[in-house]
């Protein structure tokens, strides 16, 4: 089929990889303009862009497409069969959706009507979910409210990480998209109303990646780790000084005792300790932190202005104490 393929991020970019390989004519490429990135915020090409630049694919860029009079009447020209939108980032307008024959075709992070929204992926690692998958839907007016196509399922990792995930579920909606774009072309592509029982997966804020001992359960701290790796990281303070944390387990209250049985004594004070408090600290054993409830083993951390390490690699180069209260 002749095709208009919308994205931006890598995510995007297994997706167009995908039908670009099962044989569609891809006929151009919408993606964000290019971007200031690193050190010398030098502008950068999208995933997408790129490639589109190999393949020699047409590469579309506008800042807008809302009342952009001139983008709309180059996709016209185009009369593309199906347009395909995978994590392109903007709400397409009505007068958009109504060009393909087909309709406008999205790939979607989440098992819908669960995670509408911009921050499906990173939101199912943060709530602590099971499981997630991937649908593929036809876009309507709303945000992510079209009606659905083709599910796939699969399990969230105990210690998967939003990034793994990423990866993992970008694999599954560039197949789903390939099948999804089969039964459209053979006719019967079913349409499965998303009902009115939805959730939100909202865009996420800086201000959350705070970790809040007073308020936070360890399992809650465990998710909120994973949940921004590798987008920004959750951070706490050490003696003034910003550290993030990487990757961190959870270690119950009897399970610490077991393993530093000198602790036993001081149990009956357990519970009076401040959350954030580090409990133990050793270059050969770790940090250990008190939550809110459990404790905080943490594995990989990055310092103030430091690469990330090993939490053993950092304990040695840094005089942290038990005793001491993160903030």
């Amino acid at each position: 089929m002749n095709i208009v393929f919308m994205g931006t991020p890598d995510f995007a970019e297994k997706s167009l990889k995908a039908i670009y390989e099962a044989g569609h004519n891809i006929q151009a490429v919408v993606t964000n303009p290019d971007r200031p990135q690193g050190r010398g915020l030098k502008l950068m090409p999208s995933p997408v862009k790129q490639f589109a630049i190999e393949n020699n694919i047409k590469v579309l860029q506008p800042e807008k497409i809302r009342k952009n009079e001139e983008f709309l009447t180059e996709i016209k020209e185009l009369n593309p069969d199906v347009i395909c939108v995978v994590a392109y980032g903007k709400i397409l307008p009505k007068t958009l959706l109504a060009i393909p024959k087909y309709g406008c075709i999205n790939v979607h992070g989440s098992l819908l009507p669960k995670y509408r929204g911009a921050a499906p992926i990173q939101w199912a690692v943060l709530n602590g979910d099971k499981t997630t998958g991937i649908t593929t839907m036809y876009m309507g007016e709303g945000m992510d409210t079209g009606d659905m196509i083709l599910k796939q399922e699969i399990e969230i990792g105990e210690n998967e990480t939003t990034g793994e995930l990423w990866n993992k579920l970008a694999e599954i909606g560039a197949k789903l998209l390939v099948e999804t774009l089969k039964k459209i072309e053979k006719g019967d592509a079913p349409r499965i109303p998303q009902g009115d029982d939805f959730s939100l997966a909202p865009m996420l804020e800086k201000e959350m990646a705070k970790i809040n001992w007073q308020e936070k359960t360890g399992r809650e701290i465990k998710n909120l780790v994973r949940g921004l790796n590798p987008i920004m990281g959750a951070y706490t303070y050490w003696n003034g000084k910003k550290i993030k944390f990487w990757k961190v387990d959870i270690v119950s209250k009897e399970d610490f005792m077991t393993i530093f049985d000198e602790f036993t004594e001081y149990e009956y004070k357990f519970k009076n300790i401040e959350p954030g408090t580090i409990l133990y600290v050793d270059d050969k054993k770790g940090l250990y932190i008190k939550a809110k409830e459990d404790i905080i083993s943490v594995q990989e951390i990055q310092g103030e202005n430091a690469k990330k390490m090993s939490i053993l690699e950092f304990i040695r180069g840094n005089k942290m104490q038990a005793g001491e209260i993160l903030e």
